[in-house]
């Protein structure tokens, strides 16, 4: 049986900084989701992250693959800062495209997607940054790369002309009581794996579990915009021997249109 997909998501600037840069996609016309983590200062990342989810949502009605489009995406911000002498302006983004239950992840830089169940958490995607690039080595513990100096230096963008582009791709599929969660650094930095998803299992809805997720991450500092988009697969009524029990019995009764 097809289940239908049921999503929410939301963006806050944060309690530090005065803009949002942030943007977000939620498309379930194309089945697409994505957030975009703008970078180069006031004006120049919200223009790079809006433009990047208008050309990935553009490239994939027009049937591109979701790798396809983020490359697009890549060009039309290369070609915009050139000619409006924005050089310097980025975007990190994460996207995720679903055929049913398989969905494809593609993602630059350290905006982040997770499998969330009700006693797990699974980091799908893989930061391409250079704290990540020092936990890979062994130079550095995850305990020490969230507080370290250079947490937030990141190795890949959309808008960066120094480098070819290289986009994380992986292919999936969603259980009925999983999550499919899409967030900007600005939550991760804030909230721990482990935090986001005690935050899963306690949430009455897909909206509470949004709000909620921006509530703490605020109130752990709230130090950067902070995005995060929730997607799940609406499931069938459970049998009486398969009662779905904390997340799995709470979050599935929230639609968005």
């Amino acid at each position: 049986m097809e289940h239908a997909l049921i999503y929410a998501g939301d963006s806050v600037p944060g309690l530090v900084r005065e803009h949002n840069e942030d943007a977000l996609l939620c498309c379930p016309q194309l089945n697409l989701w994505a957030i975009a983590d703008g970078m180069g200062g006031h004006q120049a990342g919200e223009v790079a992250s809006a433009l990047a989810l208008q050309v990935l949502q553009a490239s994939c009605a027009a049937g591109q693959e979701l790798d396809e489009a983020v490359h697009a995406a890549n060009r039309e911000i290369l070609a915009v800062a050139r000619a409006d002498g924005q050089r310097g302006m980025g975007t990190t983004l994460v996207a995720a495209r679903f055929n049913q239950a398989a969905f494809s992840i593609a993602w630059v830089g350290d905006s982040r997607a997770y499998r969330v169940s009700a006693g797990h958490i699974e980091r799908l995607s893989h930061d391409h940054s250079w704290v990540q690039a020092m936990i890979d080595s062994g130079q550095m513990s995850p305990e020490a790369a969230r507080s370290h100096p250079q947490r937030n230096v990141i190795l890949q963008c959309l808008g960066r002309e120094d480098q070819p582009l290289q986009v994380g791709l992986l292919h999936g599929s969603l259980a009925e009581h999983e999550l499919l969660l899409l967030c900007s650094d600005g939550l991760t930095g804030e909230l721990e794996d482990m935090q986001i998803q005690q935050l899963c299992n306690s949430a009455q809805t897909l909206d509470d579990l949004v709000a909620e997720l921006l509530v703490q991450a605020n109130a752990m500092g709230g130090r950067d915009n902070i995005s995060c988009i929730v997607i799940g697969r609406e499931p069938a009524l459970p049998s009486v021997e398969a009662k779905p029990r904390g997340l799995l019995r709470r979050l599935f009764t929230s639609r968005k249109p």
